[in-house]
């Protein structure tokens, strides 16, 4: 007897390309939300984008409230769950980074209201996504939390931002790559659910910058816009899927080891994208697929070396062959890789 069944949340409305900020009344509007907006930022996003949202949210009968975050962490999650309780706040708006976003959403989860998802930078497929990370002392967590009802990204925003932080948004797409190839083997070998569906769409998004990188530039309005849409795609792959595994595999816990080993050395896409490029290695071989990635990071401006990411060869041999500690999560790294196989991935794919 057949009993499957899932409950996939997605966007409604997804609000792409230039000056759409000025639409930000529309589209609340256009979703039926009602009772006061919280704005939740962080300082740089407040000057580019927040004030002006609140502004834009702002009539005879509605005064938004903003709160504004300076660090992701739980007690910042707490400190906007406390601030929407104080303020009566019927729904949520996030702009900013990956920060304000996933803080907003984990807080409207908690609070059981809407959330819309404003990102001033394309670093992150969280924008449009059902998860939320935040670090804790020598951790990092990815947790359930709200997705967004809308998406609003204004692309002459995000054109503006730090060039660094496009790169690390078209980094974490392209290493979905190997999240995909992960997930099949946990399919395989561990009979880990697994999504035709979400896993096509993941990897058509990386397909996508992958074959497109040469013409991503810095300054380029239609370069945030190639980047912004495989994001908003790698994050719809996530809710279908119900988990981050379209996005998320061996790269991935590189990163998170890294982050304890060497905290904020570099940008988390950055360290997927160099964590893709040895993971590909070790899901192919020598003549495999990950000269492809290494070049689309190249081609990009993102790193594709240890040292371009300002860590040292020591803490990448550790971060290999202890990164399976981070989760229980099946990946080629299975129960751990040794050092000499360590050393092997990261010399021969050029990283060390």
């Amino acid at each position: 007897m057949f009993d499957k069944s899932t409950w996939i949340r997605l966007p409604r409305n997804v609000v792409v390309g230039h000056g759409v900020l000025a639409q930000t009344g529309d589209v609340v509007a256009d979703l039926h939300l009602s009772g006061r907006p919280l704005v939740v930022t962080s300082p740089t996003p407040r000057t580019v984008a927040g004030e002006r949202v609140r502004d834009l949210l702002s009539d005879a009968d509605t005064d938004p409230a903003l709160v504004e975050v300076e660090e992701a962490s739980f007690a910042a999650v707490e400190r906007v769950i406390e601030a929407a309780r104080e303020a009566g706040a019927g729904y949520l708006v996030g702009v900013g980074g990956g920060k304000a976003i996933d803080i907003a959403k984990m807080a409207a989860e908690d609070r059981d209201i809407g959330f819309v998802s404003v990102p001033t930078a394309a670093s992150h497929d969280g924008i449009v996504s059902g998860r939320g990370s935040v670090p804790d002392r020598d951790t990092r967590h990815s947790v359930a939390a709200e997705p967004p009802l809308a998406v609003i990204a204004d692309t002459e925003v995000l054109a503006e931002a730090p060039w660094r932080l496009t790169t690390a948004g078209c980094a974490d797409i392209i290493s979905n790559y190997t999240a995909v190839r992960d997930w099949e083997l946990a399919h395989r070998l561990q009979n880990v659910e697994y999504s035709e569906y979400a896993g096509a769409l993941s990897r058509m998004t990386a397909e996508m910058l992958v074959q497109n990188a040469d013409s991503i530039k810095e300054g380029l309005e239609e370069s945030a816009w190639v980047v912004v849409k495989a994001l908003v795609s790698s994050g719809v792959a996530m809710s279908i899927a119900g988990s981050s595994r379209p996005a998320s595999g061996a790269e991935h816990l590189f990163s998170h080891r890294l982050d304890r080993l060497a905290p904020g050395a570099a940008l988390h896409g950055h360290q997927v994208g160099v964590g893709a490029i040895m993971t590909e290695y070790l899901h192919t071989g020598e003549n495999g697929d990950w000269r492809d990635v290494r070049r689309a990071l190249t081609a990009i401006g993102a790193p594709t070396t240890a040292a371009e990411l300002g860590i040292d060869e020591a803490t990448v041999i550790e971060a290999l062959t202890t990164a399976h500690e981070i989760r229980d999560r099946y990946t080629i790294f299975g129960n751990g890789m040794n050092e000499a196989a360590a050393r092997e991935a990261a010399t021969v794919t050029g990283v060390i």
